[in-house]
């Protein structure tokens, strides 16, 4: 199915339930940039007559994680909890992403959150342009599509705030690095640490940055 790239926020979805889908699976990725820590993934299926029940003061935080405070996400989560027929987050490890590669390790995680799903999805909305390898079912790649669709987003938020919050408690192991606030992405300070404490176990020595470290102190 092509998207209409001049679709308003859920008018994909909006156009689905009146195709007669009814199991509408939103699938999102996050930290498939980070230099440290695993990739998380995240489905939603959403009860979309409550979620456009809910008012816009809550509907317009159902967007790209990216683009919330921490705050707003924390406030919004237990309505995406509240208004989900399911939902699940899970991850793939450093050493998956090391020996899988990330685009691999990341479908991992996908589809680990996937198999936790009780209801047969109908259809999948999966963010960006890659759908998901080796899977039967109908499935849609959207372009800003935590932007486009609520179980998209939805999706981008649990998963956003499970993988934070891990790597704020790796801050308390390997404070050098500034994961509390980095989250593993290659900021100045966290570049400083590594420069000044070397890597730890956490780091992806596959990602360039850390393997140009890794042989830069090679015997």
């Amino acid at each position: 199915m092509k998207v209409e790239t001049s679709l308003e926020r859920g008018d994909l979805e909006k156009k689905l339930i009146k195709d007669g889908y009814q199991t509408i699976v939103g699938i999102d990725e996050v930290g498939r940039g980070c230099l440290a820590g695993p990739i998380y993934a995240a489905c939603v299926i959403l009860d979309y007559k409550s979620l456009f029940q809910l008012p816009e003061s809550q509907l317009k935080l159902i967007r790209d994680s990216k683009k919330l405070s921490h705050l707003q996400r924390q406030k919004i989560i237990p309505v995406i909890e509240e208004i989900s027929v399911e939902h699940h987050v899970c991850s793939s490890s450093v050493r998956e992403i090391e020996s899988l590669g990330i685009v691999d390790a990341n479908f991992r995680a996908m589809r680990r959150a996937l198999r936790l799903c009780q209801s047969s999805p109908d259809i999948l909305l999966l963010d960006g342009n890659a759908k998901l390898p080796r899977y039967g079912g109908q499935q849609i790649t959207v372009v800003e599509g935590d932007t486009l669709c609520f179980a998209i987003a939805a999706a981008s938020i649990l998963a956003k705030e499970a993988r934070d919050h891990y790597m704020r408690n790796q801050a308390k192991r390997y404070p050098q690095y500034d994961f509390d606030s980095n989250v593993g992405y290659g900021t100045r300070k966290h570049m400083d640490g590594i420069s000044s404490h070397g890597i730890c176990p956490i780091h992806r020595r596959n990602f360039a940055p850390i393997a140009k470290y890794v042989d830069s102190i090679a015997p």
